[in-house]
């Protein structure tokens, strides 16, 4: 009985290792919100991630509603799992893409896409 249960404390020990081995950086809330409608231009973009992120290998674009691009800044590194990008110039009503890559500090990519409206 004492080996069985040895075995068990063993796999539960090596299931929570692995779940902590697996984790990524994922979009955890962002400025503007996802989906969201403002009512006027923000002069930057807040992206906070579920973990740290490393600066080097990870980006942000903007892209409006014809698919051209918005020009950005390069991505500075706030606190809190937080990447700050600034927006170059003013952007007029419609809606906009943010497309994001990111890499966990434990190495691992990820990425996705959200869309936010400037009110008219």
């Amino acid at each position: 009985m004492r080996h069985f249960l040895g075995v068990i404390g063993f796999a539960f020990a090596g299931i929570v290792l692995a779940t902590a081995a697996f984790a990524h950086a994922h979009l955890d809330r962002a400025v503007p919100a996802v989906g969201a409608t403002v009512a006027a231009s923000p002069e930057e973009l807040q992206l906070t991630f579920t973990q740290d992120v490393v600066l080097a290998f990870s980006g942000v674009s903007l892209k409006a509603a014809d698919g051209k691009p918005v020009a950005v800044g390069k991505p500075i590194a706030g606190p809190a799992n937080t990447l700050h990008v600034k927006i170059d110039g003013k952007l007029a009503p419609g809606k906009y893409t943010v497309t994001w890559h990111a890499v966990s500090v434990d190495t691992h990519r990820t990425q996705g896409d959200y869309q936010f409206t400037i009110a008219p």
